[in-house]
């Protein structure tokens, strides 16, 4: 089932919440809204419900015009971040509830009724814990049950808002694998919000990332992360480091620190320069083309790399600059807290202030 959003605004009292939003989500996807707090993503998520609904703009579902339509006629599953499940029943009646509360002459036999409770128990892994109540159960089977119940109605269309904000890391990390799986093997349409852009980025087919009631960029994890489109995009997904300067003579210089620009940057004036962390060598002299010189100020060292955070010597940067080595060259060299080094950009994204789009440069290695 696509969606389709064409034109949508929504006001509340005199805040704008969604500014002239047009998306087309298509059939059998996963999307991931994203975004920081107010950017309106999960306003976005429940237009899209019928929880809410649009001043302005139209919604389809693969056609259909289902703007004024209410949420019960609209096909949708939801799921909250708080798994809202009703603490007086058991699992197994959390599940049914939908089904059993349907008009009599679209509801199942109550036999048929135990069988796809049956059913959705065992797809999302927790058939032995029928029996029990939502205080006898973790978060992360909380959050399996919920899904189960959405399920339960067969919607065209789920809905998940914020899914494993509520939950510890290894959990969540653990559920994103699995809800990816299950949408592999059911292929319905699902859109969930989140604020978390390593969600985002494994788990989505495609990732709208948002910012003030717009949208900022729609494409896929790897390109939207490759290409970004803009600062705050840069910004968002993940860390970036930033040298700003004047660049004169293809020469970007803040203080001690500049980077010759490559052949053919022709253009002069105030300018960012955004390197992302995979994007910067160390090492204990400066390159031909960059002199940037930074102090050792911590060292983690996090799964398969080791983190350095380091400060500039002798030119300004807002936030501390971010840089991850092998294990393997951590070793070797053996940096520790308060050692000077250089930054060498392999590659890197040049804005002008009043740029809304990066130009990507490329060193050749010296």
């Amino acid at each position: 089932m696509s969606i389709s959003l064409e034109g949508v605004n929504k006001h509340f009292g005199q805040f704008q919440a969604l500014k002239d939003i047009s998306l087309d989500i298509p059939d059998g996807q996963l999307t991931g809204l994203l975004g920081p707090s107010g950017s309106g993503k999960t306003t976005l998520l429940r237009i899209i419900a019928g929880l809410e609904s649009a001043e302005h703009g139209r919604i389809l579902f693969h056609g259909k015009d289902v703007t004024r339509l209410h949420v019960r006629e609209r096909r949708v599953g939801f799921v909250f971040q708080h798994y809202a499940l009703f603490r007086h029943m058991t699992v197994a009646q959390n599940i049914a509830f939908g089904l059993e509360v349907l008009p009599r002459a679209q509801r199942p036999p109550a036999a048929e009724i135990r069988r796809q409770v049956a059913d959705l128990l065992e797809m999302v892994q927790l058939g032995h814990l029928s029996s029990r109540y939502p205080a006898q159960l973790s978060g992360g089977q909380k959050q399996r049950i919920a899904l189960a119940r959405a399920l339960a109605m067969k919607p065209e269309i789920l809905l998940l808002d914020e899914p494993f904000g509520a939950l510890d890391a290894k959990v969540r990390k653990d559920l994103r694998r699995w809800l990816r799986a299950l949408h592999d093997e059911l292929h319905f349409t699902s859109v969930f919000v989140t604020h978390d852009q390593e969600e985002a980025l494994e788990l989505s087919d495609r990732v709208v990332v948002m910012s003030a009631g717009k949208i900022e960029q729609v494409g896929g994890p790897q390109a939207l992360y490759a290409e970004p489109e803009s600062r705050f995009v840069f910004d968002f997904l993940g860390h970036v480091n930033v040298l700003g300067g004047s660049l004169e003579q293809q020469r970007l210089s803040q203080g001690d620190a500049w980077v010759q620009m490559p052949e053919g940057v022709d253009c002069a004036g105030e300018m960012q320069l955004y390197l992302r962390p995979h994007e910067v060598r160390l090492q204990n002299c400066p390159a031909l083309h960059a002199h940037l010189p930074l102090r050792i100020e911590s060292i983690s060292l996090i799964g398969a790399e080791v983190r350095l955070e380091l400060t500039p010597c002798g030119w300004d940067a807002q936030e501390p600059w971010e840089v991850g080595i092998s294990h393997v060259e951590f070793n070797r060299w053996q940096p520790q807290r308060g050692d000077r080094c250089y930054a060498v950009p392999d590659v890197g994204h040049l804005f002008g202030i009043e740029q809304t789009r990066p130009r990507t440069l490329n060193w050749v290695e010296d």
